[in-house]
Protein backbone atom coordinates (compact mmCIF):
# COMPACT_ATOMS: atom_id res chain seq x y z
CA UNK A 1 0.00 0.00 0.00
CA UNK A 2 1.19 3.45 -0.98
CA UNK A 3 1.91 5.49 2.01
CA UNK A 4 0.81 8.59 2.51
CA UNK A 5 4.14 10.46 3.62
CA UNK A 6 6.32 8.11 1.13
CA UNK A 7 7.22 10.97 -2.13
CA UNK A 8 4.88 9.42 -4.32
CA UNK A 9 1.89 9.72 -1.57
CA UNK A 10 2.83 13.63 -0.93
CA UNK A 11 3.07 13.94 -5.01
CA UNK A 12 -0.17 12.29 -5.31
CA UNK A 13 -1.86 14.58 -3.23
CA UNK A 14 -0.05 17.70 -4.54
CA UNK A 15 -1.62 16.86 -8.56
CA UNK A 16 -5.15 15.85 -6.64
CA UNK A 17 -5.52 19.53 -5.57
CA UNK A 18 -6.09 21.41 -9.18
CA UNK A 19 -8.90 18.84 -9.77
CA UNK A 20 -10.73 18.90 -6.17
CA UNK A 21 -10.75 22.35 -6.17
CA UNK A 22 -12.32 22.67 -9.78
CA UNK A 23 -14.55 19.70 -9.05
CA UNK A 24 -16.05 21.25 -6.08
CA UNK A 25 -16.43 24.62 -7.17
CA UNK A 26 -17.91 23.99 -10.49
CA UNK A 27 -20.28 21.63 -8.47
CA UNK A 28 -21.59 23.74 -5.95
CA UNK A 29 -21.29 26.54 -8.57
CA UNK A 30 -23.41 25.00 -10.93
CA UNK A 31 -26.04 24.50 -8.26
CA UNK A 32 -26.30 28.06 -7.71
CA UNK A 33 -26.62 29.18 -11.65
CA UNK A 34 -29.43 26.56 -12.05
CA UNK A 35 -31.01 27.90 -9.11
CA UNK A 36 -30.80 31.10 -10.60
CA UNK A 37 -32.05 30.65 -13.68
CA UNK A 38 -35.16 29.50 -12.46
CA UNK A 39 -35.88 32.39 -10.21
CA UNK A 40 -34.05 32.05 -6.93
CA UNK A 41 -31.43 34.38 -6.16
CA UNK A 42 -30.50 33.17 -2.75
CA UNK A 43 -27.20 31.58 -3.71
CA UNK A 44 -26.38 35.01 -5.72
CA UNK A 45 -27.03 36.79 -2.56
CA UNK A 46 -25.07 34.75 -0.77
CA UNK A 47 -21.80 35.01 -2.58
CA UNK A 48 -22.20 31.13 -3.81
CA UNK A 49 -22.28 31.86 -7.92
CA UNK A 50 -18.84 31.88 -7.55
CA UNK A 51 -15.56 29.70 -8.96
CA UNK A 52 -13.57 30.30 -5.91
CA UNK A 53 -13.21 27.11 -4.02
CA UNK A 54 -12.99 28.96 -0.42
CA UNK A 55 -16.35 29.63 -0.54
CA UNK A 56 -17.00 26.36 -1.19
CA UNK A 57 -14.86 24.06 0.87
CA UNK A 58 -16.06 21.72 3.85
CA UNK A 59 -13.14 20.54 5.29
CA UNK A 60 -14.61 16.58 6.33
CA UNK A 61 -15.70 16.58 2.18
CA UNK A 62 -12.36 17.60 1.08
CA UNK A 63 -10.42 15.27 3.12
CA UNK A 64 -13.00 12.57 1.73
CA UNK A 65 -12.34 13.26 -1.65
CA UNK A 66 -8.35 13.61 -1.67
CA UNK A 67 -7.70 10.41 0.57
CA UNK A 68 -10.92 8.17 -0.81
CA UNK A 69 -11.74 9.66 -4.18
CA UNK A 70 -15.46 10.50 -2.55
CA UNK A 71 -16.60 13.63 -1.12
CA UNK A 72 -19.00 16.73 -0.53
CA UNK A 73 -18.52 20.22 -0.59
CA UNK A 74 -20.68 23.33 1.64
CA UNK A 75 -24.10 23.17 0.62
CA UNK A 76 -25.43 26.04 -1.68
CA UNK A 77 -28.20 27.55 -0.24
CA UNK A 78 -31.43 27.10 -2.15
CA UNK A 79 -35.31 28.48 -2.02
CA UNK A 80 -37.52 26.66 -3.37
CA UNK A 81 -40.40 28.61 -3.14
CA UNK A 82 -38.88 31.12 -5.78
CA UNK A 83 -39.70 28.18 -8.28
CA UNK A 84 -42.35 27.94 -10.79
CA UNK A 85 -42.66 24.68 -10.44
CA UNK A 86 -41.00 23.16 -6.69
CA UNK A 87 -40.64 19.62 -7.47
CA UNK A 88 -39.00 20.02 -10.74
CA UNK A 89 -36.73 22.78 -10.10
CA UNK A 90 -35.44 20.77 -6.75
CA UNK A 91 -34.80 18.14 -9.08
CA UNK A 92 -32.96 20.12 -12.09
CA UNK A 93 -30.85 21.87 -9.43
CA UNK A 94 -29.84 18.47 -7.65
CA UNK A 95 -28.75 17.18 -10.91
CA UNK A 96 -26.94 20.40 -11.74
CA UNK A 97 -23.86 19.91 -9.55
CA UNK A 98 -23.40 16.24 -11.04
CA UNK A 99 -23.98 17.28 -14.30
CA UNK A 100 -20.99 19.31 -14.53
CA UNK A 101 -18.90 16.99 -12.80
CA UNK A 102 -19.60 14.71 -15.36
CA UNK A 103 -18.68 17.76 -18.17
CA UNK A 104 -15.81 18.93 -16.19
CA UNK A 105 -14.25 14.90 -15.77
CA UNK A 106 -14.72 14.43 -19.53
CA UNK A 107 -12.59 17.75 -20.36
CA UNK A 108 -10.22 16.41 -18.05
CA UNK A 109 -10.03 13.31 -19.54
CA UNK A 110 -9.95 14.92 -22.97
CA UNK A 111 -6.85 16.50 -21.70
CA UNK A 112 -5.02 13.36 -20.77
CA UNK A 113 -5.16 11.97 -23.79
CA UNK A 114 -4.66 15.20 -25.97
CA UNK A 115 -0.99 15.70 -23.89
CA UNK A 116 -0.39 11.75 -24.03
CA UNK A 117 -0.89 11.81 -27.36
CA UNK A 118 1.56 14.90 -27.68
CA UNK A 119 4.08 13.27 -25.72
CA UNK A 120 4.05 10.16 -27.74
CA UNK A 121 3.89 11.81 -31.19
CA UNK A 122 0.68 10.41 -32.16
CA UNK A 123 -0.49 14.07 -32.73
CA UNK A 124 0.15 16.10 -35.12
CA UNK A 125 1.67 19.75 -33.87
CA UNK A 126 4.54 22.22 -33.32
CA UNK A 127 7.53 20.42 -31.09
CA UNK A 128 8.66 22.95 -28.28
CA UNK A 129 11.24 21.00 -25.73
CA UNK A 130 10.66 23.33 -23.13
CA UNK A 131 7.14 21.57 -22.50
CA UNK A 132 9.19 18.39 -22.12
CA UNK A 133 9.66 18.50 -18.41
CA UNK A 134 6.56 19.75 -17.90
CA UNK A 135 3.93 17.52 -19.42
CA UNK A 136 3.96 14.88 -17.14
CA UNK A 137 2.90 17.06 -14.34
CA UNK A 138 -0.48 18.36 -16.05
CA UNK A 139 -0.84 14.54 -16.96
CA UNK A 140 -0.75 13.55 -14.10
CA UNK A 141 -3.12 16.93 -12.69
CA UNK A 142 -5.75 15.95 -15.61
CA UNK A 143 -5.61 12.08 -14.55
CA UNK A 144 -6.74 12.84 -11.15
CA UNK A 145 -8.95 15.57 -11.99
CA UNK A 146 -11.42 12.73 -13.80
CA UNK A 147 -11.23 10.43 -10.18
CA UNK A 148 -12.05 13.49 -8.50
CA UNK A 149 -14.63 15.00 -10.73
CA UNK A 150 -16.26 11.16 -11.45
CA UNK A 151 -15.77 10.44 -8.12
CA UNK A 152 -18.00 13.69 -6.56
CA UNK A 153 -20.40 13.14 -9.34
CA UNK A 154 -21.01 10.07 -8.00
CA UNK A 155 -21.39 9.97 -4.43
CA UNK A 156 -23.34 13.26 -4.55
CA UNK A 157 -25.57 11.15 -6.53
CA UNK A 158 -26.66 8.61 -3.58
CA UNK A 159 -29.67 8.86 -1.88
CA UNK A 160 -28.51 9.96 1.83
CA UNK A 161 -29.06 12.97 3.43
CA UNK A 162 -27.86 15.82 2.80
CA UNK A 163 -26.39 14.31 -0.96
CA UNK A 164 -28.15 15.46 -4.15
CA UNK A 165 -29.34 12.14 -4.78
CA UNK A 166 -31.75 12.72 -1.81
CA UNK A 167 -33.14 15.78 -2.43
CA UNK A 168 -34.08 14.25 -6.03
CA UNK A 169 -35.84 10.79 -3.96
CA UNK A 170 -37.43 13.01 -2.02
CA UNK A 171 -39.31 14.65 -4.23
CA UNK A 172 -41.39 11.56 -4.72
CA UNK A 173 -41.56 10.38 -1.16
CA UNK A 174 -45.11 10.79 0.64
CA UNK A 175 -44.83 14.16 2.91
CA UNK A 176 -44.81 12.20 6.17
CA UNK A 177 -41.81 9.88 5.36
CA UNK A 178 -40.14 13.30 3.76
CA UNK A 179 -40.76 14.67 7.42
CA UNK A 180 -39.10 12.31 8.93
CA UNK A 181 -35.96 12.33 7.00
CA UNK A 182 -35.49 15.94 7.40
CA UNK A 183 -35.82 15.48 11.28
CA UNK A 184 -33.50 12.85 11.24
CA UNK A 185 -31.11 14.53 8.76
CA UNK A 186 -28.03 15.46 10.84
CA UNK A 187 -28.02 11.77 11.98
CA UNK A 188 -27.44 10.44 8.09
CA UNK A 189 -24.48 13.28 8.16
CA UNK A 190 -23.01 11.24 10.43
CA UNK A 191 -23.93 7.85 9.15
CA UNK A 192 -22.40 9.20 6.09
CA UNK A 193 -19.14 9.55 7.21
CA UNK A 194 -18.77 5.99 8.64
CA UNK A 195 -19.79 4.93 5.98
CA UNK A 196 -17.26 6.69 3.85
CA UNK A 197 -14.52 5.80 6.47
CA UNK A 198 -15.19 2.15 6.73
CA UNK A 199 -15.22 1.59 2.62
CA UNK A 200 -18.67 -0.41 3.21
CA UNK A 201 -19.78 1.04 -0.82
CA UNK A 202 -16.21 1.50 -2.24
CA UNK A 203 -16.73 -1.92 -4.29
CA UNK A 204 -19.99 -0.43 -5.81
CA UNK A 205 -18.81 4.03 -6.48
CA UNK A 206 -15.26 2.24 -7.54
CA UNK A 207 -17.13 0.21 -10.18
CA UNK A 208 -19.42 2.84 -11.09
CA UNK A 209 -16.53 5.13 -11.71
CA UNK A 210 -14.68 2.77 -13.64
CA UNK A 211 -18.04 2.34 -16.31
CA UNK A 212 -18.04 6.09 -16.59
CA UNK A 213 -14.37 6.36 -17.01
CA UNK A 214 -13.93 3.66 -19.35
CA UNK A 215 -16.58 5.61 -21.64
CA UNK A 216 -14.88 8.57 -21.62
CA UNK A 217 -11.61 7.20 -22.90
CA UNK A 218 -13.92 5.14 -25.58
CA UNK A 219 -14.71 8.76 -26.48
CA UNK A 220 -11.04 10.19 -26.14
CA UNK A 221 -9.49 7.12 -27.79
CA UNK A 222 -11.64 7.83 -31.07
CA UNK A 223 -10.73 11.35 -31.17
CA UNK A 224 -7.08 11.37 -30.20
CA UNK A 225 -5.82 7.29 -31.77
CA UNK A 226 -8.64 6.90 -34.84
Amino acid sequence: MLSLFSREGILGLIVSIPGLLLAISLHEFAHGYAAYLMGDPTAKYSGRLSLNPMHHLDLMGALCMLFFRFGWAKPVPIDSRYFKNRRAGIVLVSLAGPFANFILGFLFCLAYYGINAYMSGSFVGPSWVYLKNILPFFSEVCRYGVFMNVGLMIFNLIPIPPLDGSKILMEFLPGRIKYRIYEYERYFGIILIIIVYAGVMSPVLSGLRSYIINFYEYIAGLIFFS
